[in-house]
């Protein structure tokens, strides 16, 4: 008996697509068969997924989500969407606060099937972190503009082409001490493979996800002082981490924020001090049938090119 893929032959356009979730999530979905319009204001930035799919299967575009005549064009004669545009900076709410409503509204106008909104876990309209505001603005806006819309909050996201992980991969293996900011603070990353099977998996069964919050977090918790220890553990370096107490990195955070290339800004501070971690009080990760993938897993391979003598130190060396 053969099974039918629902998402075979299927355009679904991925809107932020250029983007670290995106070019994984086009992977998975060229996978199970789909056609795949990757739409951002960088398509290029995403190129290297075309070889990955038949010819005719992958499509890149341009779009700025804020101009509506452009959005409308690129939905044009999509079954499905996934919206995965966000930003630390800049016009937030246009982007991810009550623009997402609109990019919803302009989903259903097009006659979309199902749509994915990729939100974050802890997204509070009422938070006083701009950020956070926003994202949990959109996901009301989302709701009312496409009520049968899935909505997924992922936990830090974790890739070997990441920029959490490799930034403090790069940090631990040029500087003996380093400074932690906010070291108790929690988190549960979770594995972009993860995340994409869940998107598509959603996108899959709009009957049963449609209309649903789900959180997207992988199977353990850490600290931030323990994220950096087994990373350097992983490299094979011993090294001092400080401490910073909460006042010490939030005047830091106050005092050089606002300068390129900080080391952190205060709504970063503020957003690694409110944790990343699931509540339970929505479906998981596993009610979309992926069982997630722990850090630890992956991360001895991943550290391999940060360390001393890189495949060749005595230490890892087959």
């Amino acid at each position: 008996m053969s099974i039918t893929n629902p998402l075979s032959g299927k355009i679904v356009t991925v809107l932020g697509g250029s983007g670290f979730v995106g070019r994984h999530l086009a992977q998975e979905l060229l996978s199970r068969g789909a056609r795949v319009r990757i739409a951002s204001r960088h398509p290029r930035k995403a190129f290297a997924v075309k070889p990955l799919g038949n010819l005719g299967q992958v499509q890149f575009v341009g779009v700025d989500v804020t101009r509506q005549h452009t959005l409308a064009a690129v939905l044009a004669g999509s079954d499905m969407v996934v919206n995965l545009v966000g930003a630390f900076s800049g016009n937030l709410d246009a982007l991810q606060g009550q623009g997402a409503g609109v990019i919803a509204a302009a989903a259903r106008t097009a006659g979309v099937a199902a749509f994915v909104h990729v939100s974050v876990i802890g997204a509070d309209a009422e938070s006083p972190i701009a950020y956070v505001r926003t994202k949990g603005e959109g996901e009301t806006s989302v709701l009312t503009a496409f009520p049968h819309a899935t909505i997924v909050r992922p936990s830090l996201v974790f890739g070997p082409d990441d920029k959490f992980v490799t930034m403090f991969a790069e940090l631990i293996s040029r500087f003996p001490i380093l400074p932690v900011f906010g070291p108790q603070a929690k988190l549960q990353p979770v594995f972009v493979d993860d995340v994409a099977e869940a998107i598509a998996s959603a996108l899959a069964d709009p009957a049963a996800h449609g209309g649903k919050v789900y959180e997207l977090a992988g199977p353990e918790v850490v600290t931030m002082l323990d994220f950096n220890r087994r990373i350097a553990a992983a490299q094979g370096r011993s090294r001092s981490f400080a401490e910073l107490p909460d006042a010490v990195s939030s005047l830091i955070a106050s005092a050089t924020g606002w300068l390129p290339g900080a080391p952190i800004t205060s709504d970063q501070f503020a957003l690694l001090k409110a944790g990343s971690v699931a509540t339970g009080t929505v479906p998981g990760i596993t009610d979309l049938g992926v069982t997630p993938r722990p850090l630890g897993l992956f991360l001895d391979r991943w550290m391999t090119r940060f360390r001393k003598n890189g495949r060749f130190g005595n230490k890892y060396a087959a």
